[in-house]
């Protein structure tokens, strides 16, 4: 019996070691038939915060909200300038507000600094700095710009709109918790000056209608880019905003250089070729034409000639 069973045994042992290479070498041929994973995963992933994600920021409501706003702007504008109408003095205060550029280019400045301001509280505090102060000037404006001219303010009143679009410009490359506090000055004086331009607009009728629609389109101006921009504040907006600064001060130092230019003198222009140009002076000297003096003909060399012809034999 001892020996059957150790014959058993062997035939066993000899069984097993016959199985286990061929499992191995299936686990191998298994192993080489894997796909190689592609090279993209082995990358080591984009931190969060670096750059933001478009597709997801379209998807909310704040970016549809936003970007409505700004269409809904660019959609009147549309319109007023396509359909023929008489203008009403709403749409010519909209309108005005468009025609001073280089406030213009301020108030976006000021979108571009509530975009980037460090919370929320930051940025509601800039638009409403630049309510208030453009509400309160053109509610108060005759009182308030009487001071204005009885002050030293008045002497150099010209150099506020250059120094709206420098301040703004400067705001933006404020670092810290200072850039809000700087925005919010910048949105002051925005507002100052822009109310000047408004507020000396002496329209006599419709006033009340043409300011209304000066703020809303300000407010436009500066709302509406802020909150689109804001849908996609992170570090990313920092050097755009700086470089949007930067053409802001330069900006307004040529607006600056120009208002100390000479002024060329009114001189008439030459008379376009061709054209003739009879002049007779009121104090009896000889007219002129084409700038040239014509002769004076009084008749005495006429009746000298006749007196002559008649003493002849």
């Amino acid at each position: 019996m001892s020996k059957r069973r150790q014959q058993q045994r062997a035939r066993q042992r000899a069984r097993t070691a016959s199985a286990v290479p061929s499992a191995s070498a299936a686990k191998s041929q298994s192993v080489k038939l894997q796909p190689a994973k592609p090279a993209a995963e082995a990358l080591p992933p984009v931190p969060a915060g670096t750059r933001p994600d478009f597709r997801r920021i379209s998807r909310t409501a704040g970016f549809r909200w936003s970007l409505g706003l700004v269409l809904l702007g660019f959609l009147g504008l549309g319109l007023s300038q396509a359909i023929p109408h008489d203008y009403g003095f709403l749409e010519l205060g909209f309108l005005f507000t468009l025609s001073v550029y280089d406030l213009v280019l301020a108030m976006l400045g000021l979108a571009v600094a509530a975009a980037v301001a460090p919370g929320a509280r930051e940025m509601r505090i800039i638009f409403a700095t630049f309510l208030v102060v453009l509400v309160a000037m053109l509610s108060f404006f005759d009182p308030i710009f009487r001071g204005i001219m009885a002050s030293p303010l008045g002497e150099v009143l010209y150099l506020v709109a250059p120094a709206a679009v420098i301040s703004t410009g400067a705001a933006l490359w404020v670092p810290g918790r200072w850039a809000g506090p700087a925005a919010a000055v910048a949105a002051a004086i925005v507002a100052f000056s822009f109310s000047l331009f408004v507020g000396l607009d002496d329209l006599g009728i419709g006033i009340l209608d043409f300011t209304t629609g000066t703020v809303l389109c300000a407010l436009w101006l500066v709302v509406a880019p802020a909150l689109l921009l804001r849908q996609f504040r992170g570090p990313w907006l920092v050097i755009p905003s700086r470089i949007v600064g930067s053409w802001l001060v330069v900006i307004g130092i040529i607006v600056l250089g120009s208002l100390y230019m000479p002024q060329p003198e009114n001189v008439a222009p030459p008379p376009p070729p061709g054209d003739l140009q009879l002049v007779i002076p009121e104090d009896g000297s000889a007219p002129t034409l084409n700038g040239e003096e014509l002769p004076l003909d009084d008749g005495s060399q006429t009746d000298g000639s006749q007196a002559g012809e008649g003493t002849q034999p």
